[in-house]
């Protein structure tokens, strides 16, 4: 590797670096820094000649980093987080003035349930900010977080405890959404084992890790369901429960939620899936960021006022 000039390095070719090596593609790390393929290609043919080595090369679909590239890693990641924090350490915020994008990823469980309070609360107190809501990915989401790619970060996901800063939204479980006509529909009522049986289900995919964590449950215990629908949208269940038999296994939070005008039944469920802390999350990179920690408030607060000054259960 030859001598290399850090005065005249480019720090956004770092964050090139770390976007293909999170994303291990030139298209996905485009569409992470909102730049063209071709402009991450020749970002990528810059940082080859900086190192001298090829940093990261292709494999079938995938660009596979080369031990320099591993060795440069932590580094870079852990000098852009300085970097970063250095800048923000001393940067104001002004909620009312301030015309911010902040980045927020969440699963689509999360948007139905909390972006439509957020965005109630920022037109009245910041009504310039902007919002980009990503994907939520549960394998780069920590990456993406540590090089401010993302903001935040709404859900349950547990193994970014210790290197973000994580505050609880609430704890939900699950109950069985039925039309309020179903024959097993008294709201509150517990299903029997039979019953649970007897009920038709839609099976409504998301990837939302709390959801997906109770699937894995499911199966690990043997508890099988009568799927008699697959749906590849979460949000459409609630429709065709509404106007069939069907039940669909869903969020206790968003089920009271939709059945604000009392046409559905919520019924527990004959076995204790587990609890599911919802948080959001932000890295201690950016604990000196005056904007996330001021977003990050206003979310936990609008959210106790959503659920009674208490956590969902």
């Amino acid at each position: 590797m030859k001598n290399i000039n850090t005065e005249t390095l480019d720090l956004n070719l770092i964050r090139v670096f770390l976007a293909i090596w999170d994303t291990r593609s030139l298209t996905a790390a485009g569409e992470r820094l909102f730049l063209t393929q071709s402009a991450v290609s020749h970002a990528l043919k810059r940082l080859r000649y900086e190192f001298s080595d090829p940093l990261f090369v292709r494999d079938g679909n995938t660009m596979v980093p080369t031990p320099a590239a591993t060795q440069l890693h932590a580094p870079l990641r852990k000098a852009i987080g300085i970097i970063n924090s250095a800048v923000l350490e001393y940067a104001s915020f002004d909620p009312q003035s301030s015309a911010r994008m902040f980045r927020i990823a969440m699963s689509d469980v999360s948007e139905f349930y909390y972006l439509p309070p957020l965005l109630a609360e920022l037109e009245q107190l910041a009504p310039s900010i902007r919002l980009e809501i990503l994907r939520l990915d549960v394998h780069t989401v920590g990456a993406s977080l540590a090089t401010g790619d993302v903001d935040l970060a709404l859900g349950y996901l547990p193994s970014l405890h210790g290197e973000c800063h994580s505050r609880p939204l609430m704890t939900d479980s699950f109950v069985a959404l039925v039309r309020a006509g179903h024959a097993h529909a008294i709201a509150g009522s517990k299903l029997t084992p039979e019953q649970f049986r007897e009920l038709r289900f839609i099976y409504a995919a998301t990837e939302a890790p709390g959801h997906q964590r109770v699937e894995k449950w499911l199966d690990e215990n043997a508890i099988q369901r009568n799927i008699a629908l697959r749906l590849a949208h979460f949000t459409l269940a609630p429709e065709i429960v509404r106007q069939t038999d069907f039940a669909v296994l869903y969020p206790r939070s968003i089920s009271e939620r939709i059945n604000r005008q009392h046409e559905f039944s919520l019924l527990e469920l004959p076995f204790e899936t587990p609890a599911i802390e919802v948080m959001v999350h932000s890295h201690l990179h950016f604990s000196n960021d005056m904007g996330i920690t001021w977003l990050s408030d206003t979310l936990v607060r609008k959210m106790a006022q959503e659920n009674g000054g208490k956590k969902a259960t």
